[in-house]
């Protein structure tokens, strides 16, 4: 079953249409950003989750924050994961307390080199559990560009790690993606969403998608 997560949760509202409709994970966005929130709302949205039937998991992202820092606020916020989109080091990834998802970002840079990156990462952090999530390189942006990148270098990664797809995702194109790449998960933000704002029919559609996908 490939993994959902709706990334760039703002608010209660939404957050429960991802859970109720089956996502596997929301992402709660600290770094600056327009999806920002602040660690006293973002406790209050993971609050609303954890107290619904779902099973939704909650996950905090981070772009070059001090590793005491994305603690601390993992601890207070109670969240589940910790994702890193920044450029933060494999050796800072052992340093955080919660499950890891660790962005790269994925530009012009062969296979090869991709693969040999996360079978370092793979025996330094041999005792954790992480996801790589694979997004779109775009110059000063750490995700939520709505830009795809190469889907066949994805599918040679996705061969051999688990990885997360992002970057361009919509309802429209998931079942493609997954189709072609086969990924462990995929992550979405801005493709579903209405004139910048999270949209709960297109929530629902993304996900229907996903589902509906053999």
């Amino acid at each position: 079953m490939t993994r959902i997560k709706i990334c760039g949760i703002t608010d209660e509202t939404n957050a429960l249409a991802a859970a109720d409709a089956g996502a596997d994970f929301i992402g709660l966005v600290f770094a600056h950003s327009k999806r920002q929130v602040i660690p006293a709302r973002a406790r209050e949205i993971a609050d609303a989750v954890k107290k619904s039937s779902a099973a939704t998991k909650v996950v905090g992202v981070f772009v070059n924050a001090p590793v005491f820092q994305i603690n601390e606020i993992a601890d207070f916020c109670a969240l589940d994961v910790v994702q890193l989109s920044g450029n933060e080091s494999w050796e800072d990834c052992r340093k955080i307390a919660n499950p890891i998802i660790k962005a790269i970002r994925v530009g012009r840079q062969p296979l090869e080199d991709i693969c040999a990156e996360l079978s370092a990462a793979s025996r330094l952090l041999a005792r954790r559990r992480f996801i790589t999530l694979l997004d779109s390189e775009v110059e000063g942006k750490y995700g939520g560009t709505g830009e795809s990148f190469n889907w066949d270098l994805a599918k040679e990664v996705a061969k051999k790690y688990p990885v997360i797809i992002a970057g361009g995702l919509a309802p429209q194109n998931v079942a493609m993606l997954i189709k072609r790449v086969s990924p462990w998960g995929v992550d979405v933000s801005s493709g579903v969403e209405s004139n910048g704002v999270k949209d709960a029919s297109k929530i629902r559609a993304f996900i229907e998608a996903v589902r509906s996908t053999k």
